[in-house]
């Protein structure tokens, strides 16, 4: 067999191997991925906290267009491990090639009224003068969306397939680079916040030439992409987007949430407190990188076991997953609350950085609470997209989110007037209660697939 299809073997073999194998090389990508987010955020500090706030009133926007691509991306990559469970190459290159047109359309939807109007849309926010700042920041990323989007689905193409390792390498090849362009864009060419968004474009896009060579150039990923003759057929379209369109609406639901988390921010400390909360949030990300690492392998795992039938398998792997998740947000959430002050001190080494650093602490701190309950709402979710029930995910997340943390958020905070400290809780409070709800949904579901009668097809007629 080519090396490079050793990840199909991976996904139709034992259920744990499968979830530790896949997930590994997802982990070590989504580190350097997030450690750059990180180092972005802490050359950006280096402007004071105004240049973290015009940094914070574009994250909303920026979850919106990643929503839109990983909706688009989990679709695809779902479809596509779905179909090499059920032994059909051809198809699952069908998929992959629906998956980049309809790529292609929706980036060019979205860019031209993001240039048009970002900068009125931060206005009406209340960000005031550093409007302006904000949207030069901006316009760098919607002009280059299908880079973006290209980045997301290509990788999860890769994903889908269990090609994980190339998935990785492009992931950190980009990474690795904008950690080394930061400095130079933002202090060295003195383009200040803007030049963050320019390193980060131009990383992106290098990372999108490894992704493009070995899909379109050398052709030696498992699922075959071709478009001469390309026109859209609806049982594929219907593939990705029953999957695609609710995990879109998902990742929406999540920008949706840091918007509303945002205003209320604002109103609670002012343009401070968004400053507090994105910058908090990024290390929110940087802890549960892990387990994000996982529900991708989670998702990958699940298709196949679904496209195969083998629904004793599905259940091993979903669960085998849940538990190590568990363990893995009980041990971050212990360093997280030990070295909080440390982190914080990362993002506020300037005089005027001073002024947030104790609200910081205080975020930190109370997010610990949040982690061990991570993995019961994330990969109960993975694996309903892997089973094409996107619906079930977005509406877990949906509740999790815009129906428990957004009003928990706002009620804490404002009315009962805890402030900052309020909308920490809120966030906290909403997602523990919306993983209960999600996980005893999802051991609901595979129950009764496990009811049925399985067919598990032999793993050597996909290879």
């Amino acid at each position: 067999m080519n090396g490079n299809h050793k990840g199909v073997q991976t996904l139709l073999g034992d259920p744990k191997r499968a979830i530790i194998r896949l997930s590994l090389p997802m982990i070590v990508a989504a580190s350097v991925q997030t450690l750059y987010n990180i180092v972005d955020a802490i050359w950006v500090s280096g402007l004071g906290p105004d240049a973290l706030s015009a940094v914070g009133f574009f994250f909303p926007f920026y979850f919106l267009i990643l929503a839109l691509a990983a909706g688009l991306g989990v679709g695809a990559g779902s479809a596509v491990s779905r179909k090499i469970g059920g032994r059909d190459k051809a198809e699952a290159g069908d998929v992959a090639a629906h998956a980049l047109v309809l790529m292609t359309l929706t980036g060019a939807a979205v860019m031209i009224p993001g240039l048009l109007f970002i900068e009125k849309i931060y206005r009406l926010m209340g960000a005031g003068s550093i409007a302006v700042e904000a949207a030069r920041y901006s316009r760098v990323f919607i002009g280059a969306i299908l880079l973006l989007f290209f980045a997301s689905i290509a990788s999860a193409l890769l994903r889908g397939e269990g090609d994980v390792n190339r998935a990785m390498v492009a992931m950190m090849v980009g990474a690795g680079l904008n950690i080394g362009l930061d400095p130079l864009f933002i202090y060295t060419f003195k383009m200040g916040v803007a030049g963050a968004a320019w390193a980060s474009i131009l990383s992106i896009a290098v990372s999108c030439a490894f992704l493009f060579s070995w899909l379109f150039v050398r052709r030696n990923t498992y699922v075959s992409i071709h478009f001469r003759g390309f026109r859209f057929r609806r049982p594929i379209l219907r593939e990705i987007l029953r999957v695609g369109v609710p995990a879109s609406f998902q990742q929406m639901s999540m920008a949706l949430t840091a918007f509303a988390i945002n205003i209320f921010a604002v109103q609670a400390g002012g343009t401070d407190g968004v400053a507090i909360f994105t910058t908090g949030w990024r290390m929110v990300t940087f802890a549960t990188l892990p387990l994000i690492g996982m529900a991708m392998a989670v998702t990958s795992v699940t298709g196949a076991s679904f496209g195969a039938k083998d629904y004793g398998k599905l259940d091993t792997a979903y669960s085998f997953a849940v538990r190590v998740g568990f363990f893995i947000g009980l041990a971050v959430a212990l360093l997280t609350f030990l070295f909080a002050p440390q982190i914080a001190w990362l993002f506020t080494m300037t005089g005027e950085g001073l002024r947030i650093r104790g609200d910081l602490i205080s975020f930190l701190h109370i997010m610990c609470i949040f982690y061990p309950g991570v993995a019961f709402g994330m990969f109960s979710s993975a694996m309903f997209q892997g089973t094409a029930k996107g619906m079930n995910a977005l509406i877990a997340t949906i509740l999790r989110t815009l129906f428990l943390a957004v009003p928990m958020a706002y009620l804490l905070s404002l009315p009962m007037k805890l402030g900052l400290p309020g909308i920490w809780w809120g966030i906290v409070v909403g997602n523990i209660l919306g993983s209960v709800v999600a996980f005893t949904w999802g051991r609901a579901y595979v129950r009764e697939l496990r009811s049925r009668k399985e067919v598990v097809r032999p793993v050597e007629a996909a290879i």
